[in-house]
């Protein structure tokens, strides 16, 4: 099956990276949010990103242009109709997404795909809202969804080798490299980083180091580019204890159950970049 329009829920940070890469890519892309100005900010976003881009000289402004040109933004779920292929990017909250699914399951024809972006819901519980299991798949891109190369392709147990097929196809098409992991809670990068990430809450909880001590050692010690916490930061304190939820609920082990003081931060509304202040301040 050929992909021509590609359909995106959601144009928060994640929805419209996916936009940015599958229009540079060269296909047709229809943005979907609840709200025009929810749209309209993912659009400003797409195109601050291209300009920088523009003024880099990786693009001229001719081809910034034509992939804007390419995107389309609606507020109205009914216009994914038109759309080849799907992925929704909504908040990690499963009750939220099971909605979607079940709507778009009714509104897309029949031979159309449905991804989800979720970063830790079992892709199984989501095929399952659908009349269309062997068509609906995982699709976890990384943020920044423009710079970073990874995504995870997830199959469920009623996954066809044709949509997985197609969908792995598709992430090479966007200059992407896919891996691909079975559908178990938090799949594989969030089964490993999101426990890192509550460890080094704890740290920070129990008093074994200061913010900036904590991130300072994984820094330096061991070589990663950005310390837990201000990734935590970076990925949205509350998309952090939802995963974390999901793998305390999967798993059953108490290796996976929040730290209290990362629920205090998401119940204070210090969700971290989004909102100015989460570990650090910015």
């Amino acid at each position: 099956m050929e992909i021509k329009t590609f359909g995106v829920i959601g144009a928060g940070q994640m929805g419209n990276g996916i936009a940015q890469v599958a229009a540079t890519s060269g296909l047709q892309v229809l943005m979907s949010d609840i709200k025009e100005e929810f749209t309209a900010k993912g659009l400003a976003n797409i195109t601050k990103n291209l300009d920088r881009s523009v003024d880099k000289g990786k693009l001229d402004t001719a081809e910034r242009d034509a992939i804007l040109a390419r995107i389309r933004t609606t507020t109205d779920l009914q216009d994914m109709q038109a759309a080849d292929y799907v992925v929704e990017a909504a908040v990690e909250r499963e009750d939220l997404k099971f909605k979607i699914f079940r709507d778009l399951d009714a509104i897309c024809p029949a031979h159309v795909i449905l991804a989800s972006n979720t970063s830790s819901i079992p892709i199984g519980r989501i095929a399952a809202q659908t009349r269309r299991p062997e068509k609906v798949i995982g699709m976890h891109f990384m943020n920044p969804v423009p710079v970073m190369k990874l995504v995870e392709v997830i199959r469920a147990l009623a996954t066809s080798q044709e949509t997985f097929d197609l969908t792995w196809n598709l992430c090479l098409k966007f200059g992407k490299t896919p891996a691909e992991a079975n559908d178990f809670p938090g799949f594989i990068a969030n089964r490993i980083l999101l426990p890192m990430i509550n460890e080094a809450v704890f740290c920070l909880y129990q008093g074994v180091g200061r913010a900036e001590d904590i991130d300072t050692v994984m820094r330096l010690g061991m070589n990663h580019p950005l310390g837990p916490l201000a990734l935590a930061d970076l990925i949205g304190l509350d998309t952090c204890l939802a995963i974390m939820e999901t793998l305390y609920d999967g798993f059953k082990d108490s290796k996976y159950r929040p730290c209290p003081l990362l629920r205090k931060y998401v119940e204070a509304g210090w969700l971290g970049r989004k909102t100015g202040r989460g570990f650090f301040t910015y």
